[in-house]
């Protein structure tokens, strides 16, 4: 073999060897890219999700407060008919308490 053959193999190899090197860097790279990527969409998506978990539970506290507040209202309309209805038994009662003690 010619001593210029050497050099020519040699030089084949040398760069075979680089763009091997290159080769592995790249996919180390895209590898690397990849998992940062895939971490940021994570991070993002647990973001989103705690913000949905968030508004579900403003949207629920809000609902049970509407939800309170009619109870409240039909209670003090139940209190109010009965404190009418016991307004209007109450002079028939002291006639009763009235005739009551006066007859014994």
């Amino acid at each position: 073999m010619s001593l210029e053959a050497i050099e020519r193999v040699t030089q084949v190899e040398q760069n075979s060897q680089e763009r091997k090197a290159a080769a592995e860097a790249e996919a180390r790279q895209i590898v690397a890219d990849a998992e940062r990527q895939g971490l940021a969409l994570l991070q993002q998506t647990r973001q989103e999700v705690a913000e949905e978990g968030k508004k579900l539970l403003r949207q629920a506290e809000e609902r049970a407060a509407r939800q309170a507040e009619e109870i409240g209202r039909a209670a003090e309309a139940e209190g109010a008919a009965l404190r009418e209805a016991a307004g209007k038994h109450l002079e028939a009662a002291a006639e009763f308490i009235v005739g009551r003690v006066v007859n014994h």
